[in-house]
């Protein structure tokens, strides 16, 4: 079992978005992984003024000239010696083949030394159902995924990799086995799904696998009770944590860090896989954040209607612009004032073999 203690010096280099307020892309991976003792260098694909969640927003996104040429200038100056990398948000095709180059790069550096470079790559498409990148981006992505050492896509994406609509638990166990046939992806992890059975208490499902030396699956599920807010960000944090969760679960397994790709022996089971005791620590993590930012949420939002309904909006005021602004301002991820929960929290949330017996309903949360 992974402990405290045992997270190594790491270098990783993030490329994600970055917005000037709030925790989204890489201002929230970069927090993260600094916060859990990680070096982060972050190179930004766009530069935003805040999520677009809020339905305005100023800024400029990153050509794929601009990330080259920062990925270039570290290089030249000897800047490269990263040990992961994680890759989020990327505007357009050419951007997306650019970040790719970039991993390849990295790892083909480390290739003398296995298990020395670790890549995490979360292909970001779309959600609930539709694509918010152009088309031609998909294909980019995919290309991308026959190199990554761990992917983590939302269910919408896995169908999208995988070819498979993801309507039961045979289903996704498809899904899942045709990702690993088709791109040899090590490690598997789908970051939103509801396994939810009628009568029980609404939760979040994030589904993993890792690969056997066959490419078969080990399948695991870890379940959350799901929270009745919407928050922007949690994937990247949920990425970051992953992060450094897995290298600290991969330490402490003898000599595994020095195995390609970090891929455990056929003898390990599902439930003790690195990558479940990675997923339990960053849930864990994740539920004491965002349950304390739920609390200060209600908070901002009951004081805020009292006022309005005791003084008014004032002349002229758009009430429901105003409202959905403020109601997005107090969601905002809570990580300043919750380090403890990122660096120490309680698990209480147990990887499971995933049952394929059955026909539970699967939807995108």
């Amino acid at each position: 079992m992974a402990t405290k203690d045992l997270i190594p010096e790491t270098r990783v280099l993030t490329i994600a978005s970055h917005v000037t307020y709030g925790y989204v892309g890489n201002t929230m991976a970069a927090f993260v992984l600094q916060a859990l003792g990680c070096e982060a260098s972050a190179i930004n694909t766009v530069n935003f003024s805040n999520h677009t969640g809020y339905r305005q927003v100023k800024g400029t996104k990153a050509t794929a000239a601009d990330i080259d040429d920062l990925y270039t200038g570290l290089k030249n100056s000897g800047l490269d010696d990263f040990d992961m990398m994680l890759s989020g948000y990327i505007p357009g095709r050419e951007a997306v083949e650019v970040v790719g180059t970039i991993a390849r790069d990295l790892k083909s550096k480390a290739a003398e030394k296995p298990g020395s470079f670790f890549w995490v790559l979360d292909p970001v498409m779309g959600d609930n159902g539709k694509l918010y990148v152009a088309e031609d981006v998909v294909p980019a992505y995919k290309k991308l995924v026959y190199d990554a050492d761990l992917i983590m896509p939302n269910q919408f994406e896995a169908e999208w990799l995988s070819g498979v609509k993801i309507t039961d638990v045979e289903s996704l166990k498809k899904a899942i086995t045709s990702i690993h046939e088709i791109y040899k992806v090590p490690h598997i992890l789908i970051t939103s799904v509801n396994l939810t059975a009628l009568g029980e208490v609404p939760s979040l499902s994030v589904v993993g696998s890792t690969k056997t030396s066959l490419d078969k699956p080990r399948i695991f599920r870890v379940q959350v009770p799901s929270l009745d807010c919407f928050f922007s960000g949690t994937g990247d944090m949920l990425a970051a944590l992953m992060v450094v969760r897995l290298r600290e679960a991969v330490c402490a397994v003898e000599r595994l860090g020095r195995k390609e790709s970090w891929v455990s022996g056929d003898e390990v089971s599902e439930t003790d896989l690195p990558l479940a005791r990675a997923v339990e620590r960053a849930l864990a993590s994740m539920q004491e954040v965002l349950a304390r930012t739920l609390v200060k949420r209600d908070e901002e939002i009951a004081a805020w209607e009292a006022k309005v309904a005791a003084n008014g909006a004032g002349d002229g005021v758009d009430v429901e612009k105003t409202r959905h602004l403020m109601r997005t301002k107090a969601a905002e991820v809570r990580l300043v004032r919750n380090l403890e929960c990122l660096k120490h929290p309680e698990v209480k949330y147990q990887a499971e073999k995933i049952d394929i017996v059955g026909n539970l309903a699967i939807g995108a949360v």
